[in-house]
């Protein structure tokens, strides 16, 4: 990396699309040593029953400031949209959870590189869903890594992490959430030492100690209750919010689960997917999981309460994986 001279404020390029990046594009934004020049995002796509279409949430804060917006559909594909990136003159781009894969010819345009800000502390998960593998295999913690981008997917240096303990109760959206906080508070912890001269070259990374962390699919959402208790309740805070998971009542009507536990120390011979009682423990693979929050088909959101006063779910009745 380049040195940057301090008398001027670093001009930059944000990257981004989802809630995700929101929070490091606005640090940006009110930062004394930050001009964000442009800002780049994933094009409007169709959204919602009248599939109107709709600006990614980073689209939308640009535009409340005013900044100018690009939303080219491919870089690889578009030499013009390469050459208007590089004609802006930028020092420094951010990427955050952009959705566009950018050729060297993009990152290396910017004076002083790009800077991705990664849901992971890398090498250990690369890819589209860090956040949601990472509880799903029951990681203890998670993070943030500020790296330097090079062409391969999530194998450039790194330059900052920060660690978050993944708790026994977090779900995929309260770790976003907050993953998403500290992601803007480190991109500027190294963005100031850019705009004070300081080029960190980072940390290279293990390729042994990576793990893939693939795209999410609808379908993983299913719960089959064979499966082991504790990789159950990995899956539901992993999916929630999306894919979600559920599993079918005995008339093959959906059921969602919201949110729910481990029983710990509980055994059963009863089948797999008998609701025992009427504190929400259903048979599962290794012992019982217990449903605190449910969406029967048709129905609101309700506790397992609702659910059986509602005969929505009966006791002794037997959920299964629709199969």
């Amino acid at each position: 990396m380049d040195t940057h001279p301090n008398s001027l404020p670093l001009r930059v390029i944000f990257m981004g699309t989802p809630d995700f990046a929101v929070p490091a594009l606005e640090r940006l934004i009110h930062s004394p040593f930050c001009d964000v020049i442009a800002v780049y995002t994933k094009a409007p796509s169709p959204a919602g029953r009248g599939q109107m279409l709709r600006q990614t949430p980073v689209h939308e804060v640009a535009l409340v400031h005013g900044i100018p917006v690009y939303t080219p559909r491919s870089f690889k594909k578009d030499t013009d949209a390469v050459q208007a990136f590089a004609a802006l003159g930028s020092d420094v781009a951010v990427v955050a959870a952009y959705g566009l894969i950018l050729p060297l010819t993009v990152l290396d345009a910017p004076r002083l590189g790009c800077l991705n800000i990664h849901a992971s502390l890398l090498p250990r998960w690369r890819g589209a869903a860090p956040i949601q593998r990472a509880i799903e295999a029951g990681d203890a913690a998670s993070g943030i890594t500020i790296m330097r981008m090079e062409e391969g997917l999530d194998t450039g240096p790194m330059i900052l992490k920060g660690t978050l303990p993944i708790g026994p109760d977090m779900n995929a959206q309260q770790l976003h959430d907050a993953l998403s906080a500290m992601g803007g508070d480190l991109v500027m912890s190294v963005l100031r030492h850019l705009y004070e001269g300081h080029a960190p070259l980072g940390e290279a990374q293990d390729d042994s100690l990576s793990c893939y962390a693939p795209m999410l699919k609808k379908e993983e959402g299913l719960v089959r209750w064979d499966e082991d208790m504790v990789h159950i309740d990995r899956k539901v805070r992993a999916f929630t919010p999306w894919p979600g998971c559920w599993t079918f009542d005995p008339e093959g009507r959906r059921v969602k689960i919201l949110a729910g536990y481990v029983v710990e120390g509980t055994e059963t011979v009863a089948p797999h997917g008998t609701v025992l009682n009427a504190q929400g423990d259903i048979a599962c693979g290794h012992g019982v999981y217990r449903i605190t929050l449910l969406q029967p088909e048709g129905s609101k959101p309700m506790d397992v309460k609702a659910a059986l006063n509602g005969n929505k779910i009966k006791v002794g009745s037997c959920l299964n994986a629709g199969n």
